[in-house]
């Protein structure tokens, strides 16, 4: 299992690099930092603000990003060594361990309680998630929304193979679900925060009371192993730029409405959905190893996964400095 008092160092390694002796930090070598990140979010402060690119700017390091719509391809990327480090929701990491992808988890984020839902039109004659048996349901698969559809229709008895489950990643769904094409859409914001203004949507349920909306923060595993301080120094600037930014959520609003193209009044929707805390940052530990465990396990179990998965190897330690 996973030493606490070794993973909890994560946020102390940062600091203490200033105190290192110059051949402490000779083991990280990159010149280049690549980030996915999908839209929103602690990144789009970061990217805004600059505020990687002068951390690592003392090591001559120079920060890249690279946008995606959903956690998936993201962390096909990743574990492809296209980029670095990135962000997604529970289940994409799973998926992409079993493809064999080369990546770790570095740090965890507990997102809002509510941050994601199923979306029915209004006049629907779908009433309850019992009513979505046998209906076409759209949501990506092997993202957070996959979990949340396998738990959502757990609550009544009903797996995914009860819907006629679709593909969906938000440039597709979205379409689809406004022209009637499918009869709901589980997603999440900011996509569902755009989507449930429209006269015609209802919010079936949330994720609220259903699942517990952990993300990560996962580094490709070789760049990690090579680069273990530069990845410690990342995780910590984003954690205090995600602390700054909740202290000031209406300064924040504007800020990311800025990077993201999303209208300020739906970015504030999704920043203030109960529990969303940007500066929910945290290292890893032994509960969030048995959460993440669990899930591998469920999903292999209803034949989802290909293989059944040890998280534990590929939780990254971090490293004695």
């Amino acid at each position: 299992m996973i030493d606490r008092r070794s993973t909890l160092k994560l946020f102390a390694a940062a600091s203490a690099l200033a105190i290192l002796p110059s051949g402490a930090r000779a083991q990280d070598t990159a010149k280049e930092f690549r980030i996915g990140w999908q839209k929103g979010g602690v990144f789009a402060l970061a990217k805004s603000s600059g505020a990687l690119d002068k951390r690592l700017e003392a090591r001559g390091v120079k920060v890249t990003w690279a946008e995606f719509t959903s956690g998936p391809p993201l962390l096909e990327a990743l574990g492809a060594n296209a980029i670095d480090f990135g962000s997604t929701g529970d289940i994409p990491p799973l998926f992409a361990q079993a493809a064999g992808g080369n990546l770790v988890y570095v740090a965890a984020s507990k997102s809002s309680v509510a941050g994601s839902a199923i979306l029915v039109k209004k006049d629907s004659p779908i009433q309850s998630i019992a009513d979505l048996k046998g209906k076409k349901v759209a949501f990506k698969r092997g993202s957070s929304a996959h979990n949340f559809a396998v738990k959502a229709l757990r609550t009544v008895g009903l797996t995914p193979a009860d819907v006629e489950a679709l593909d969906l990643g938000p440039p597709d769904a979205a379409p689809a679900f406004a022209s009637n094409q499918i009869d709901a859409w589980i997603i999440w914001d900011p996509y569902y925060a755009i989507a449930e203004q429209a006269p015609d949507t209802r919010v079936l349920v949330t994720t609220e009371g259903i699942v517990d909306s952990w993300g990560y923060y996962l580094a490709n595993g070789g760049y990690a192993k090579e680069n273990p301080n530069i990845i410690a120094e990342v995780i910590d600037e984003l954690a205090k730029v995600g602390k700054a930014a909740q202290a000031n959520i209406e300064a924040t609003v504007g800020e990311i409405s800025a990077v993201t193209g999303v209208p300020e009044p739906i970015q504030r929707i999704a920043l203030t959905r109960k529990g969303a805390d940007l500066g929910a940052i945290q290292p890893l530990d032994d509960s969030i190893l048995t959460y993440q465990q669990a899930l591998a396990d469920e999903f292999f179990g209803l034949g989802i996964l290909p293989r059944k998965l040890s998280i534990a190897d590929v939780f990254w330690h971090v490293p004695e400095l």
